[in-house]
């Protein structure tokens, strides 16, 4: 017979295996792989020891533990989210930054306009002999 407890550790486990892959394939950057292992492995151990979480729950005062899984997966996802505007928050500085050096490196460069090709990478066309 198949408990929640072994459905729990099977998706905690899948998980895990899914989120290695994806940073095995580079998909996935080490620091957003750490939440999400972090996720797999919480999933897994409250699979293996259901009582642990009833026992936490008494610990803080929590009459009903399933309200403090609810509470705590929405703290956790108050963080997360809190942690990509943040990242978000760099990158769009980062970005800023590099427009205007390079608007700063194409005011000091030559006047000679910019060709499609160069910008794309592909090799210029051989000029016609005169």
């Amino acid at each position: 017979m198949i408990t929640y407890q072994v459905t729990s550790m099977v998706i905690g486990v899948t998980l895990a295996a899914a989120i290695l892959f994806l940073v095995r394939r580079d998909h996935l950057h080490g620091p957003y792989a750490i939440w999400w292992i972090g996720a797999a492995a919480t999933v897994a151990v409250l699979g293996l020891f259901p009582r642990l979480f009833d026992v936490l729950a008494v610990k803080l005062g929590v009459s009903y533990p399933p309200m403090l899984a609810l509470v705590l997966g929405f703290a956790l996802l108050l963080v997360k989210i809190l942690t990509m505007d943040l990242e978000r928050s760099r990158q769009e500085r980062q970005i800023r930054r590099l427009a205007q050096r390079l608007a700063m490196l194409e005011a000091q460069a030559p006047t000679e306009p910019m060709r499609d090709d160069a910008v794309s990478g592909e090799p210029k066309p051989p000029e016609p002999a005169s």
